[in-house]
């Protein structure tokens, strides 16, 4: 069976977008269907919109004509939303994307999805909360620039004839894109999806938990913490357990208890006549099973010592369970 690819309108408020986001956020489209119509409003008459007529062309954009009559009044907004009501009227299109920092189009992406169809959203992180809320998706530029600039600087790295490299200087990453720490909410979401998502044994299908998590938070976007997608995000958090069944991910909150009777079978199966047992060996029994942890040598030496003791012998870390444990 033929999947059939959704076809967006890509509509851009050039007063509230930024030039240097088109290529990457065109890409970004591209991920999730066609971009069968592609419009940028604004006065082309104007010298601040001088940087766009260069990028119109390259990527097959209609620049779309407003003058403003009257000083104060933004009449791109007026002929953008009149223009995506006649699109949405047509009835030829699956979604829009519309692009700006602007809140005034919150009750156009409302409509929309009132019509059963999806609206991504593409503008800066400062843009107002109501319109990232009336989209199915949004996306912050900031993001995407941050992504091109990369690869960028990767394909700046050339060879000398000496086979040395050399990196070429270039100022690719502006200060204001940092990668933050993820928030208490957004952890806090997390949970929640894998938790209101999962079956009697706690596993949640991980496409199930990033759609559960994309429908409370739209603007959730694991670009925002360091990673390109949601599956390296839980991984590096460290706080779940992971398995795999083919190619689909499944994960479920980390239980301590689980970890120390894991902990405690290692130590019995490696044991020796006086119950020491080199702690690499657990470790690497450890990473035969379900469990997702960063350090685990650390996580063992956190277990509270009336559960484990520790020595080292020549240089090499031993541990052993006391009777207490169980």
């Amino acid at each position: 069976m033929e999947i059939q690819t959704k076809k967006f309108a890509v509509l851009i408020d050039a007063d509230n977008s930024s030039i240097n986001a088109i290529s990457s956020l065109l890409e970004e489209v591209a991920k999730y269907g066609i971009a069968s119509v592609k419009r940028v409003y604004g006065d082309w008459s104007s010298d601040t919109l001088k940087k766009w007529r260069d990028v119109l062309l390259p990527h097959a954009i209609t620049p779309v004509q407003q003058f403003a009559y009257t000083k104060g009044k933004d009449a791109t907004d007026m002929i953008l939303i009149i223009d995506a009501m006649d699109l949405l009227y047509a009835g030829a299109l699956d979604g829009f994307c519309i692009v700006s920092s602007d809140s005034d189009f919150t009750p156009l992406a409302s409509r929309i999805r009132e019509n059963g169809l999806i609206v991504y959203g593409f503008g800066r992180k400062t843009t107002p909360e109501p319109f990232k809320q009336a989209c199915d998706k949004f996306i912050s530029v900031e993001n995407l620039v941050f992504e091109e600039k990369e690869e960028i600087k990767q394909n700046s790295i050339i060879k000398k004839d000496n086979g040395v490299k050399e990196s070429i200087k270039i100022e690719l990453i502006d200060k204001d894109i940092v990668k933050q720490q993820i928030d208490k909410a957004t952890l806090n979401l997390i949970y929640k999806a894998v938790k209101d998502n999962s079956d009697d044994s706690g596993w949640a299908y991980l496409g199930l938990v990033g759609a559960y998590i994309t429908t409370v938070k739209p603007d959730f976007d694991t670009r925002n913490y360091g990673h390109d997608k949601l599956s390296g995000l839980v991984k590096a958090l460290g706080v779940f357990e992971i398995k795999m069944q083919g190619s689909q991910m499944y994960l479920r909150k980390s239980s301590f208890s689980s970890f120390i009777r894991l902990v405690q079978k290692a130590i019995y199966h490696y044991s020796e006549q006086n119950d020491w047992v080199n702690i690499q060996d657990v470790v690497e029994y450890l990473k035969n099973t379900d469990l997702n942890i960063r350090n685990y040598e650390e996580a063992i030496e956190s277990i509270h010592s009336g559960w484990l003791e520790f020595k080292d012998i020549d240089k090499k870390k031993f541990t052993k369970i006391n009777k207490v444990m169980v």
